[in-house]
């Protein structure tokens, strides 16, 4: 009990545990390397087994040819080039021959192999075992293949299996249906080594047709033979509704194996090349039939593997409500405080360490929460004081002014223009007071330029000109009070007035892609040298203290972009704010962005 109780509250000893029964760790990692090293050799084996039964029709193969090749000696025996070359042929003569091909078949042990025998010289005259003497009805010459070794006399012609019917033998012998595989060769005169004639051996196919029909690779597998081009010459029965051309096999090296995952169902290919002949044995076979001695191993050492995890993770999520699940809850609370979210304190269970360190972090975290909300508010109080302090400053001077104007226009009896400067005055300073607010709508901000703009436009006449041109759906939207208007008066006297001519100012807007308001005020004025706009830039970049927006509101002359970028910044965050584009004698254009939320 004293044990239970030391390791319940004792840190140390949590991780003395967990860390001990983690060896078992290794003992899985051991379980992989054996599966890994397993399934290779069980792969290499079965590729091999296959490729070692391939090789066994493969030698067969040679062995058959070398030794039929054997009988193509009697084209060098005397009786065979006299028949070939006389113009007649005796009874006698043609005995002889068939003679020789009895005696040959009794030294090489062929008898049963070899189903014909046959030879034919250029004028169509021949014999075969079949036969005896015959004379082709068609001229030899014309025959492809004889065609062929006519131009190779020296090539040793084999010639794929083809169903044996007598209208496809030069002496139309019939061998009832059975399929032959045939060695051509020409003839030659001892002496001008002159082609004179063909001889053409028939052999049984069924060595071979016997394997592709009861060797299996799997379960379903099978082999079959293809020619030098891949095209397939012996198939087994049971795949006889195939399409050939599906089966069509590329040999790119002697002997090898691969996997075709091209045709849905991953397919595996085992061959080997018959230097005799060149044919290609091929074995093919489903891969899962192929590796199912290695999928099996596989299943096996997964199931042994997953049993283990499965203990483990049960056994580390019985440690982890003791140990480890405090300590990343705690790490998670930390990292959550850490990026600003001083309402995550932890809740505290248990007499432990992790316990004591949890209370700790939630006495800071409430230190530090008090301690940035007073100093949040005296830096906001600050800042709001001195901006309005700044925006109070424009009043009277825009008053004075106005004010001269109405004066002046009333000693010249302008009656009707003092009572429009006298309206829009009235109107100015409605908007202005708000009651107090420090959020209008968009239309209202709209109106109060408007009003600002009849005024000056009564002083600067002759070279004011302004278009309003807001969409109507962003007039209900909030924006700070005083928002546009310093930025009129900006390009009015900043910009209108320091050029030769008449100048127009240009309100516009709508919503960005992001989903913000954007509004421009763009004049088409001096516009602003390159060195004052990177420092304006620099200073809407970084921001300004109140100093700074009081020497920009002297400067300007006015309100001061710097101080409208402020209070933005104040009351919707960093994204949005104040923007200012300008090419000196140009023009300038300053955008606001401001969210497109409801109050």
């Amino acid at each position: 009990m004293r044990l239970v109780q030391r390791i319940t509250s004792s840190l140390r000893a949590k991780l003395l545990t967990i860390f001990v029964l983690l060896t078992m760790i290794p003992l899985i990692g051991e379980g992989l390397i054996s599966y890994m090293k397993s399934y290779q050799t069980v792969s290499e084996h079965s590729t091999a087994a296959n490729a070692l039964i391939a090789e066994g029709l493969r030698r067969d193969i040679d062995i058959l040819f070398q030794d039929t090749t054997s009988f193509l000696q009697i084209r060098k025996s005397p009786p065979v080039l006299r028949f070939l070359t006389a113009q007649s042929e005796t009874y006698e003569d043609a005995k002889e021959i068939l003679h020789t091909f009895e005696l040959y078949r009794e030294t090489y042990k062929l008898g049963g192999q070899i189903v014909n025998i046959s030879m034919v010289n250029t004028y169509g005259k021949g014999i075969s075992e079949k036969k005896g003497v015959f004379q082709m009805d068609a001229d030899p010459l014309k025959n492809p293949h004889f065609l062929t070794l006519l131009n190779n006399p020296e090539q040793t012609l084999i010639i794929p299996p083809q169903a044996a019917r007598p209208e496809d033998r030069m002496d139309g012998s019939d061998y009832e249906g059975r399929r032959v595989i045939s060695i051509a060769k020409a003839v030659t005169q001892r002496v001008t080594h002159e082609i004179i004639g063909f001889i053409l051996i028939d052999m049984d196919d069924r060595t071979v047709e016997n394997f592709c029909n009861t060797t299996l690779i799997g379960e379903t597998g099978f082999f079959y033979v293809v020619d030098e081009q891949g095209n397939p010459i012996f198939l087994p029965s049971r795949v006889e509704g195939l399409d050939p051309a599906a089966l069509t096999f590329a040999a790119d090296t002697d002997k090898g194996s691969r996997t075709d995952r091209s045709a849905g169902e991953p397919l595996f290919y085992v061959h080997t090349r018959s230097e005799m002949t060149g044919w290609s044995i091929v074995g093919r076979a489903p891969l899962k039939e192929i590796m199912r001695d290695a999928d099996e191993i596989k299943s096996l050492t997964l199931y042994s593997v997953l049993f283990n995890i499965l203990f483990t993770v049960s056994l580390y999520f019985f440690l982890t409500n003791r140990l480890i699940r405090p300590v990343q809850y705690l790490k998670n609370k930390m990292r959550q405080a850490a990026s600003g979210n001083l309402d995550a304190k932890a809740r505290n269970t248990g007499t432990d360490e992790i316990a004591d360190l949890g209370r700790s972090f939630n006495i800071m975290l409430g230190q530090i929460k008090q301690l940035l909300e007073r100093s949040l508010k005296e830096q906001e109080q600050i800042k709001k004081a001195e901006l309005r302090t700044l925006q109070a400053q424009i009043n009277p001077h825009f008053l004075y002014n106005t004010l001269e104007s109405i004066m002046w226009m009333a000693e010249t009896r302008k009656h009707d223009e003092v009572i429009a400067l006298v309206k829009a005055l009235s109107q100015f300073f409605r908007i202005t007071l708000s009651k107090g607010r420090d959020q209008i709508h968009i239309k209202s901000e709209l109106d109060h330029i408007e009003n600002y703009l009849v005024i000056q436009r009564m002083r600067y006449r002759d070279i004011l000109d302004y278009e309003v041109d807001l969409p109507e759906e962003l007039n209900p939207y909030p924006i700070v009070k005083m928002s546009l208007q310093p930025l009129v008066e900006n390009a009015l006297y900043h910009g209108i007035k320091n050029k030769r001519g008449r100048g127009l100012i240009r309100i516009t807007g709508g919503f960005t892609p992001d989903g913000d308001i954007r509004i421009e005020v763009r004049d088409n004025g001096a516009g602003i040298p390159g060195a004052r706009l990177a420092q304006l830039q620099e200073q809407l970049a970084h921001g300004q203290s109140a100093a700074a927006l009081e020497a920009d509101a002297s400067s300007s002359g006015g309100f001061g972009l710097l101080n409208v970028h402020q209070r933005i910044r104040l009351h919707y965050g960093s994204p949005y704010g104040v923007s200012i584009e300008s090419e000196y004698g140009v023009g300038s254009c300053i955008s606001v962005r401001i969210p497109a939320a409801w109050r």
